[in-house]
């Protein structure tokens, strides 16, 4: 028997291919928004069906400032994705977290700029709520499954993200420790902004690389020495994705669940149709009777 939900993969560095699954096609898809990073793949765990993209595509491409995050949500919502994990390389900003570790984040600091964040940007305005950024209990089975493969996993977080694509300089490192996040990365946001947008319970498995430049007694971080730790952590990574996929929550339960419906501004009544041919895929459902 299949299940009727669906879960979303957004693979960061080093997590390129999902191996595991089955009736594997490659679906190249536009969005309103442009194209995604890369191919979604649509197979299944089991009797799960799974979309797997490439954040930064196959080969590594894309830096973490180009990434259409718009396209990406909006493509695997589109191909009826209901629930979506991301996996994100990221450096710890605490000594008990180390390199090989994994994290389910739970809390984002957004310190990027210049980053499209929102799907409403012209002709239909949206506030949602976005205090919890996650889902609670999306994120609560994913850090059940990570702890079925044995792994050293941490629940709940704070990711501050940043632009890069360069690393930190010392002082910034020592200055989001003082903040008190847990991880640093670079491509989180705004990817959950979006994913809360669009209706989608989020969560984030964060993979632990290196300690940033902050930590005195390890050598500050680089590509070659985050790489060495990416390839150990993907396979951890694809083995929590397994254990994940039949126990997917039920999504109406979500924090994500309708976030749209007290969120608009104004009125819905008269959309311009450039404006809705952006968003019918969020809002038509919302719309009144006589609309759509």
């Amino acid at each position: 028997m299949t299940t009727s939900y669906t879960l979303g993969v957004i693979g960061g560095s080093g997590l390129y291919r999902m191996a595991g699954l089955t009736e594997i096609e490659e679906l190249w898809l536009d969005t309103p928004f442009g194209a995604p990073s890369d191919a979604v793949v649509r197979g299944r765990i089991g009797s799960t069906p799974v979309l797997f993209l490439a954040r930064h595509g196959k080969g590594h491409r894309l830096p973490p400032h180009a990434i259409n995050a718009r396209a990406n949500v909006c493509a695997l919502k589109r191909l009826g994705a209901t629930h979506l994990v991301s996996v994100s390389a990221v450096g710890s900003m605490r000594e008990n977290m180390a390199p090989g570790d994994l994290v389910v984040v739970d809390q984002f600091v957004d310190h990027t700029s210049g980053r499209p964040s929102t799907f409403f940007d012209a002709a239909i305005v949206a506030h949602v709520a976005f205090a919890e950024p996650v889902c609670g209990d999306l994120s609560a089975a994913l850090f059940r499954a990570a702890r079925t493969t044995g792994a050293r996993v941490h629940e709940g977080g704070t990711y501050i993200c940043i632009d890069g694509p360069q690393f930190s300089t010392r002082a910034e490192s020592l200055l989001y420790r003082s903040w008190g996040v847990s991880v640093v990365g670079m491509t989180a946001m705004p990817e959950a902004r979006l994913a809360r947008e669009a209706e989608l319970p989020y969560a984030l498995l964060a993979l632990v690389t290196d300690y940033d430049c902050w930590h005195q007694g390890e050598p500050s971080v680089d590509a070659a020495s985050v790489l060495s730790v990416i390839q150990a952590n993907a396979g951890a990574a694809l083995r929590v994705i397994a254990e994940l996929a039949p126990r997917l929550p039920d999504p109406s339960r979500s924090v994500a669940a309708e976030a749209l419906r007290s969120a608009f501004i104004g009125s819905l009544d008269d959309i311009p149709p450039d404006a809705m041919t952006r968003l019918d895929w969020l809002v038509a459902k919302y719309l009144p009777r006589s609309v759509h």
